[in-house]
Formats: structure tokens, C-alpha cells, sequence
């Protein structure tokens, strides 16, 4: 067989597959006005030279009717951080670990009290014993 192609005849060879494409919502927009005004062969070009199809034009418009479009225009992702929120999870975090030294220290006190008190009556109480035992 040779590779000859009859003229006008569709060409035979199949694309690689390309994903669907995302369109910001500024493009929708300004696809959206631009097609609004143009007249029905404008329409036509518009579509041909972005590469777009009537249907993806329909459903952009009910977006925008939603307000889905203007949805779009805010930034992706979690909101940035307010520097207060942060200084305050700081220092929330700093008054536990302060307040958990703090309970430490209170114990060690504590602990170091009774310690004193023992020792003292034991003091004492040796010095009965060697007096009893002179």
C-alpha cells in the first residue's frame, strides 16, 4: 500500500489526547463581552481563533448569572494569615508553657517544704535522742 491521500479527504491520523483546558474567570469575562457584541459572524470567528465552543459560551453566561464568575476572581487557596491571629496563637502557646513551669515550680516548693519540715523533726528528734541517751 502507498500513502496516498485523496484531496479534500479527511486526514486519517489520530491526536494525542489534550486534557481539557482552565479558563481564569477575567478570560471568561472577557470572552463573555466580547461575544456580546459581536454580530453572528463574529461570533463564529471568536470562537474559531480561541478554540471555544457555543456550549462552553452558554454555560459561562449562567455562571456569570449566578455570580459564579465573580466567585472566581478571588484568590485560590486558604486566606493569608492576619498577623494578630498569629501573635495571639504565639503567645497563647508561650502562657501554657509558662503556666506548666510555673505548676512545676509550685511542686518543687512543695516538695522542698516538706522536705525542711522532715529533716527539721528529724534534727529534733536526734537531739532528743542524744540527750535521752547522755
Amino acid at each position: 500500500m502507498t500513502d496516498e491521500r485523496v484531496e479534500g479527504a479527511p486526514d486519517p491520523e489520530v491526536r494525542a489526547y489534550r486534557p481539557p483546558r482552565s479558563y481564569t474567570a477575567a478570560y471568561k469575562k472577557r470572552i463573555l463581552e466580547e461575544y456580546e457584541q459581536l454580530d453572528r459572524a463574529g461570533k463564529g470567528a471568536l470562537l474559531r481563533r480561541e478554540g471555544l465552543y457555543n456550549q462552553l459560551i452558554s454555560h459561562w453566561r449562567k455562571q456569570r448569572d449566578k455570580g459564579a464568575l465573580g466567585a472566581l476572581d478571588r484568590p485560590v487557596g486558604r486566606p493569608k494569615a492576619d498577623p494578630r491571629d498569629r501573635e495571639l496563637a504565639k503567645l497563647r502557646a508561650e502562657k501554657e508553657k509558662l503556666e506548666a513551669e510555673l505548676g512545676k515550680a509550685r511542686t518543687v516548693i512543695e516538695v522542698q517544704g516538706k522536705l525542711s519540715a522532715l529533716l527539721e523533726q528529724l534534727a529534733i528528734g536526734g537531739a532528743r535522742d542524744e540527750d535521752r541517751a547522755r
